[in-house]
């Protein structure tokens, strides 16, 4: 019989747990991965009953009270808290979300929390982003124009041509949706994932940017784009209700189209 064990210190063990404050009426239990490097140890997770009545509505308020009044080493990243910056992307409740837009009261029974799955982390709830951010760099995601602009004004598009760009350009770069797909999981190496590939055709769609037959030539590669196998995941989870998808089966029609 053939037996699998897990690399040192990647077996998830219980952790700490600590109550709610004498008094509190409305408690829920937040469920928190925790993993120190500096530590040696194992990961764990630990158990923070927090009150209710003395924290705001959403899962990044209950991590912001356990930080400030409970465990000050808790890491994890946070900005805007208004859904814009992306920085609090992790996974909630089984689901890649971001902690400033999550409810506490949808969900049922204990609140777990982890990193963003299939992503090297740094500490605690803090994945590493290096790969996603290199693999963004390698699309170029800046318009690109030989013609000089104007000298007393901006590139123009017509209505028509700037409607295109909905559903594109809102992309915050959270990585909820790559870090959802199997595919990117399997082939992250070299499968650039949803939210890159939405970056790309944002840029392709572009009417000002005039480099639309070098961005298809860079990324007709069997792995770049056609790693995608449209199991959606990366429409489901991304926060912002942006289809990922329908991006990159846009970006391969007009691969196609340019064959024909």
């Amino acid at each position: 019989m053939v037996e699998f064990t897990l690399p040192a210190n990647s077996r998830v063990r219980a952790g700490k747990k600590f109550p709610a404050p004498a008094g509190a009426k409305r408690v829920k239990s937040f469920k928190i991965y925790r993993w120190d490097p500096d530590a040696g140890e194992n990961p764990r997770t630990d158990i923070f009953n927090v009150d209710l009545d003395a924290c705001g509505p959403m899962v990044l308020d209950a991590l912001i009270k356990i930080k400030n009044e409970v465990d000050p080493s808790l890491t994890f990243r946070r900005s805007c808290r208004e859904g814009i910056c992306g920085s609090c992307a992790m996974n909630i409740d089984g689901t890649n979300t971001l902690a400033c837009l999550k409810p506490i009261d949808e969900v049922k029974g204990e609140v777990r929390i982890y990193p963003l799955p299939h992503m090297p982390v740094v500490k605690d709830l803090v994945p590493d982003l290096t790969q996603a951010y290199a693999q963004l760099r390698s699309i170029e995601p800046w318009l690109k124009s030989d013609t000089p602009s104007p000298p007393d004004g901006e590139r123009m598009q017509s209505r028509e041509e700037r409607a295109k760009l909905d559903g594109l350009w809102e992309c915050i770069l959270c990585f909820c949706c790559t870090t959802s797909c199997p595919s990117y999981w399997w082939n992250g190496d070299r499968y650039l994932g949803p939210a890159v590939l939405l970056a790309a055709y944002r840029w392709i769609a572009d009417s000002r940017d005039e480099y639309t037959g070098e961005r298809l030539d860079a990324l007709q590669d069997p792995y770049k784009l056609y790693r995608c196998h449209t199991i959606m995941n990366c429409a489901v989870t991304c926060p912002k209700g942006l289809n990922p998808g329908q991006a990159i089966g846009e970006i391969k029609s007009l691969i196609l189209e340019r064959q024909v």
